[in-house]
């Protein structure tokens, strides 16, 4: 059974409607609501949705609960090709994944969210999907200390999971950037496992990327008992600890990776990863290396580069384990010494 229905996200100042389109496949509990595109830029969740819609008409076989599936959760980003919206449309926040549970009387992207979560209160689970540059190891990101979400990114079956930490137990990162108000974040403080697959790739589709998309999904889906069968994950998966304070440039100029600086190695604190150069005099302004030791998973290739902006994401290892799934679990082998380590 499928049913699609227009959505009311909120109304532009011209009285114009902002809308979308909510997806309905099956029946009953449980419930899981999977999302795309709530940056207009990455589209290849919306192309995941596009597949897992096709793959489930074309089944023989119901559905054993209610899939949700909104695959364009922002329009205004969307149709900007872009990350936030202009001020002029959203001067408080600019970035939809700022301000969830929402708020119904707030700012347009406030409404929106508050909207949208009319949808996910009734959820047993949360797929946001994302996408992340091209130079980006595609990975799914949890709350740690929430087992439920991790047990739900580990069936997602992304080969790196990032546990991220949340509040209190955060860098000061966290508050300075309100990750607090992320859809995931909301959803977790809701009691509703919820997590974000990174996939790589912005303003393109990639078929690689839809590929490992569509198949997450359906893992969800069998992980929780819509969809008959396992997961189908890798064998060796990893897990590590998110680390909010990114390899930044400290100075303006021309950024050169060096060749060494792949995504998915592990690297120590001290390993080169580039340099930045004076466009015009040549003389090098910073010799930019990996700050911890852990998971290279970013690397960026734009070359011009303004202090301050992000060269590099290296995630840690996970130093303990509180709060986390059973420590027999092999998966989560990403710790100094570790199988899992890729040195």
């Amino acid at each position: 059974m499928h049913t699609a229905e227009r959505v009311t996200l909120a109304r532009l100042p011209s009285g114009m409607t902002v809308e979308t389109t909510l997806h309905t496949y099956g029946s009953g509990e449980p419930v899981v609501y999977v999302q795309a595109a709530q940056h207009g830029r990455e589209v290849n969740g919306a192309a995941v949705l596009r597949r897992v819609h096709e793959e489930l008409l074309a089944s023989e076989g119901s559905l054993d609960g209610t899939l949700l599936a909104v695959p364009v959760a922002d329009p205004l980003t969307f149709d900007h090709v872009s990350y936030t919206t202009p001020p002029t449309l959203d001067a408080q926040n600019a970035n939809m994944n700022r301000v969830w549970p929402g708020d119904p009387t707030g700012t347009i992207h406030e409404r929106m969210a508050a909207r949208l979560w009319e949808l996910v209160e009734g959820a047993d689970a949360i797929v946001d999907l994302h996408t992340g540059s091209r130079d980006t190891l595609t990975h799914t990101v949890y709350r740690r200390g929430d087992a439920p979400s991790r047990a739900l990114a580990l069936a997602f079956g992304t080969a790196v999971c990032l546990a991220e930490a949340a509040d209190e137990d955060a860098e000061d990162e966290w508050a300075e950037r309100d990750f607090d108000g992320k859809f995931r974040v909301a959803a977790s403080e809701a009691g509703i496992p919820a997590i974000t697959p990174e996939l790589a790739h912005n303003r393109e589709l990639v078929e690689p990327a839809i590929e490992t998309g569509v198949r997450g999904v359906f893992n969800v889906l069998r992980h929780l008992g819509l969809r008959s069968g396992d997961p189908e994950t890798p064998a060796d998966q990893r897990v590590a600890r998110n680390h909010l304070g990114r390899v930044r440039s400290t100075a303006s100029g021309l950024f050169r990776p060096t060749r060494a600086a792949r995504v998915g190695q592990w690297v120590e604190a001290g390993t080169p990863l580039g340099r930045v150069t004076h466009p015009t005099t040549y003389e090098t302004l910073q010799s930019v290396e990996a700050s911890h030791d852990g998971l290279l998973y970013s690397v960026t290739r734009e070359a011009t580069v303004t202090a301050g902006s992000t060269l590099a994401g290296v995630a840690l290892p996970l130093d303990d384990r509180a709060g986390e799934a059973d420590e027999s679990d092999d998966r989560s082998a990403v710790h100094e010494g570790g199988e899992g380590a890729n040195r």
